[in-house]
């Protein structure tokens, strides 16, 4: 369960409007997803080298001599253009396809933003949904200043949509107000779709090397293991797309999945699943185990992100998203000059 929408952000009733009132809408507003004004000292750095280049480094924003054809993917109604139907491959599998055009040496920049029912929960003036899309306009934000195209794909159970790649600032805009208006989904919504299969989904559509950006709680139902050598259901996918891709998993996270406050007996329930149970927080021992079990929930995600080869940034509800991107980003810099220095007595 999330704030209510009618408090103010951060507001002192933020916390007991998140456990009382079910999300209407977004909790933060367009404006404030990622002040530009603190990014532009920022550049986010690529670590892996893609298609032989260092991408993005390299502008190409229009289809032009040289341009080599993307891999066919399935038409989407109303999101792709018809003229770039591809006939012979529609005519083989008898399901419309269209072919893209890529311009040469760009980055293409995509974003997997899980907006299930598990998201909806927040304490500290923002939900983990709304807490993701500023993530996402903040990469974004470092990401377009160098011509790159930024696309993105919403998670809902019952289906996918996907925000075609475009480069420039009214784009990134744009779909950062389809992420925003998106509706809620309901605790207790139910559909074919869960994390492990929205990153399948995404390998599948987006053959093309680039960045790829994940941002979920990583907290998937019916999971309730905590060993850590046991992997979690999207571990696998998450490991194939690393092999090709710069992957950078973002953890959204709330601080009373945390700690546990002291608020005597409460009612604790998924949104996911029908699990519902009174716990009697006064009871220290009980609350010692609650965070006890929490932190190994996140630690468990913590290695399993690490195996998969991502890089992997938490950020939490009650903290500034900006200051703990920047400081990911000045240390993926290090890790960057590192990576792409030339050996010991060759110079460049």
């Amino acid at each position: 369960m999330a704030r209510h929408t009618d408090q103010p952000i951060g507001g002192p009733n933020a916390a007991a409007a998140s456990v009382l009132a079910e999300p209407t809408g977004a909790t933060l507003p367009l404006y404030q997803l990622a002040p530009e004004a603190a990014l532009r000292r920022l550049e986010l750095a690529i670590v892996r080298r893609l298609e032989g280049y260092l991408q993005g480094d390299h502008l190409g924003l229009l289809p032009g001599p040289g341009t080599d054809a993307n891999d066919a993917r399935a038409y989407v109604i109303g999101q792709d253009d018809v003229r770039k139907m591809d006939w012979a491959v529609t005519a083989r599998t008898t399901v419309p396809h269209v072919r893209d055009t890529m311009a040469d040496r760009e980055l293409e920049v995509w974003a997997l933003l899980d907006v299930t029912p598990s998201m909806n929960w927040g304490t500290g003036g923002v939900t983990k949904r709304d807490l993701g899309i500023a993530a996402i306009a903040t990469i974004g934000f470092l990401s377009q200043r160098m011509g790159d195209r930024f696309g993105g794909l919403i998670m809902r159970p019952d289906r996918i949509k996907r925000s075609p790649a475009r480069s420039g600032r009214t784009a990134l805009y744009g779909l950062l107000r389809s992420m925003l208006t998106e509706p809620v989904v309901p605790d207790h919504a139910t559909g074919p779709f869960d994390l492990p299969q929205g990153i399948e989904q995404l390998n599948r559509t987006e053959r093309r090397r680039g960045l790829r950006v994940i941002v979920s709680d990583f907290l998937t139902p019916g999971d309730h293991e905590l060993d850590p050598d046991i992997p979690p259901p999207w571990e696998r996918p998450l490991r194939r797309m690393s092999v090709r891709n710069q992957v950078l998993a973002v953890e959204v996270v709330d601080r009373r999945e945390l700690e546990f406050p002291r608020v005597g007996e409460i009612l604790i329930r998924d949104p996911e699943t029908d699990f519902e149970r009174y716990v009697n927080t006064g009871d220290v021992k009980a609350r010692e185990r609650m965070n006890a079990a929490a932190a190994a929930q996140r630690e468990r995600i913590r290695l399993a992100l690490r195996r998969a080869g991502c890089g992997h940034i938490q950020l939490r509800t009650d903290r500034d998203w900006v200051q703990d991107i920047a400081r990911f980003v000045l240390a993926y810099r290090r890790v960057a000059s590192m990576l792409h220095a030339p050996p010991q007595g060759v110079s460049r």
